[in-house]
């Protein structure tokens, strides 16, 4: 994941942007040869993003559980995410080997959430964690002064609840 940054961070993001979602469910965990190809088929959808960033792809990770996996992305615009789901080779051929394989039979869960951030509407905070989410699809800053809490980061007035120990020098 990284060497851990001490300090107190934000994210800046320029523009607009899209938050995806996208994740996979055991349903039934006998049916190993249902849901292991799902699974399979995610980190080559990543390595072709990753190789490909013209697409639109900023960033993303990857997070698993006994149970699925969840991969949070962030793209420039929802056209280019949706370009990529209509042709984008491996999402595409995954996308028709679910429908195929497992359609609407149960075995395995799979969705989507996404999310249109205008600029200025997100906010973030790292404190004493490796480039991460946000701050590795945009600029990782320090958090301080008009970035010290949400609410500032958000453009409002506010103050520090408790008081925001310094970042290292």
């Amino acid at each position: 994941m990284g060497n851990v940054i001490p300090g107190r961070y934000t994210a800046e993001m320029e523009g607009s942007f899209v938050v995806f979602i996208i994740g996979m469910r055991v349903n039934r965990l006998w049916s190993i040869h249902k849901w292991l190809p799902v699974f399979r088929a995610m980190p080559a959808m990543m390595k072709e993003l990753y190789q490909n960033r013209d697409l639109g792809f900023m960033d993303g990770t990857m997070h698993i559980s006994w149970r699925g996996v969840c991969l949070i992305q962030y793209w420039r615009s929802y056209e280019q995410l949706e370009d990529y789901a209509r042709r984008g080779y491996k999402h595409l051929t995954a996308w028709r080997d679910f429908n195929r394989r497992i359609g609407t039979d149960g075995t395995v869960g799979i969705y989507h959430e996404t999310f249109l951030v205008e600029q200025g509407a997100s906010e973030a905070l790292y404190n004493n964690m490796p480039l991460f989410g946000l701050a590795r699809a945009g600029r990782h800053v320090p958090a301080t002064g008009t970035k010290e809490t949400a609410g500032r980061r958000l453009g409002r007035d506010t103050y520090p609840a408790v008081p925001s120990p310094p970042n290292p020098s």
